[in-house]
């Protein structure tokens, strides 16, 4: 029977549900062995770090004082030529990572150049992954261009059913601010690549069911086919098949249960939107869920995840740091105050990309490595600093892509080296044979595996 089946078969059921399998030996056998994809994912978050949380050396620096562009001082930029050291002692904000720091990469040291003329925010968010020779655009007064997914994608993502997945975690739909706040992928100058910010939307995106009012669940819609499935399957993929099964499965009782929530709340009289008051952290884990799924399963090898917008005040609920809703963006700039409310900020968005980039390197692949292997994870934002707007020094971490990389370091890149230079060496990772990106001046070698 096993002849009869392949790594991408899908299980279906009535509605026109399906649920794409992940690799299993047993499915893939008959056939001959495939290289294991490369993966790329940008998860982002926004208004910066507090500096002195994130970066080493600067745990007692002051606050920096002044616009955009100000420099912290600290004691890890006093020499402003390349280190390369072992990633040893991390941080408080970098305390999360601490379980796969050997698979992980901070960079720090890279700026960004802002043109003039339009919103910080809005260009800090919207061209973070294109990062173009600013006022070479024509037609906008943003430094956009085709960012670095779609470049990716064209060599990567033309053999999955999606080319790229582009997720937000923004639950608000009060529209504060225009599309340039509110997402980092773009197909071109002025062409949006939407994000899907209802987790049941992107479930619906993913697994095509059309039968919601009589079956909700796609794991019911096509679990007779499951079964008769499981049955062909060898000892350690009957497992592998179930927990994946059983993912799935969470997920939807997952959100079920903020639908639930979301439901009562908005019978409630409140003073913000019933969204504010969704568990922040169950709300990015879901959406990141839905994404390992959709890397795990082949559905896509290139994703945008966008944590929330930029400058936005309506606020979310941060379920284990307050006891009620708070506005990130209000709080950056009242740092001298509320510095301890954002420092438990950066660990609580840390904390979920530790979970994710956690939840990849459990998951094996066809070869005996995992997805976090084959996939470059990037954490990162479009400021330094969100209290004072700055472009310089960005927070960047880089997990996994074990194949392509080397982890386990902290690498101090020059003073002025542009992030378009890790975008072109993450794209000639993933085997674009180009020799710039953007306003790249170089590539970073101290990664390279």
């Amino acid at each position: 029977m096993t002849s009869q089946l392949n790594r991408r078969r899908f299980l279906r059921g009535v509605g026109g549900s399906m649920l794409a399998l992940p690799w299993l030996a047993s499915v893939s056998k008959a056939a001959a062995p495939k290289a294991t994809a490369q993966r790329m994912a940008h998860f982002y978050v926004p208004i910066g770090v507090v500096r002195r949380g994130f970066f080493p050396g600067e745990e007692n620096g002051v606050i920096p004082v002044g616009n955009m562009g100000a420099r912290m001082s600290s004691l890890d930029k006093q020499d402003p030529k390349f280190r390369q050291k072992p990633l040893e002692n991390l941080t408080p904000t970098l305390q999360p990572l601490e379980g796969i720091k050997g698979k992980v990469n901070l960079i720090t040291g890279m700026d960004r150049t802002f043109q003039q003329g339009t919103d910080v925010h809005a260009q800090c968010a919207s061209c973070y992954m294109s990062s173009a020779k600013p006022y070479t655009i024509e037609g906008t007064a943003w430094p956009l261009d085709r960012t670095l997914d779609h470049l990716v994608a064209d060599q990567i993502g033309t053999s999955t059913p999606f080319r790229t997945l582009e997720f937000s975690c923004n639950s608000h739909r009060d529209n504060k601010e225009s599309i340039y706040f509110d997402n980092i992928s773009w197909y071109g100058t002025g062409h949006l690549a939407p994000s899907i910010r209802d987790p049941r939307k992107m479930y619906r995106r993913l697994f095509s069911t059309q039968d919601t009012d009589r079956l909700r669940d796609v794991t019911d819609l096509v679990l007779e086919d499951a079964n008769s499935l499981r049955k062909q399957l060898g000892y350690d993929d009957r497992h592998k098949f179930a927990e994946y099964f059983d993912s799935i499965r969470a997920i939807e009782l997952q959100m079920d249960r903020l639908e639930a929530m979301k439901s009562e709340l908005a019978k409630v009289d409140l003073e913000e939107p019933p969204e504010a008051y969704l568990p922040r952290g169950e709300y990015i884990r879901l959406m990141g869920d839905l994404m390992v799924a959709a890397l795990q399963s082949g559905l896509t090898n290139v994703t945008t995840f966008m944590v929330g917008p930029e400058r936005w005040d309506t606020p979310f609920m941060f379920e284990s740091l307050f006891d009620k809703p708070r506005s990130h963006h209000q709080m950056s700039h009242n740092q001298s105050k509320m510095i301890d409310d954002l420092l438990k900020v950066d660990e609580f968005h840390m904390q979920q990309f530790a979970y994710l980039a956690s939840k990849m390197d459990g998951i094996v692949e066809a070869d005996g490595t995992t997805l976090l292997d084959n996939t470059l994870f990037t954490y990162g934002s479009g400021l330094g600093d969100g209290s004072t707007h700055q472009y310089n020094d960005l927070p960047i971490v880089v997990a996994g892509g074990g194949k392509k990389v080397r982890t386990g370091q902290h690498i101090n890149m020059p003073e002025g080296t542009p992030l378009a230079n890790l975008w072109l060496t993450q794209a000639q990772a993933m085997g674009l044979s180009i020799d710039e990106f953007a306003d790249s001046n170089g590539t970073i070698d101290a990664i390279r595996a």
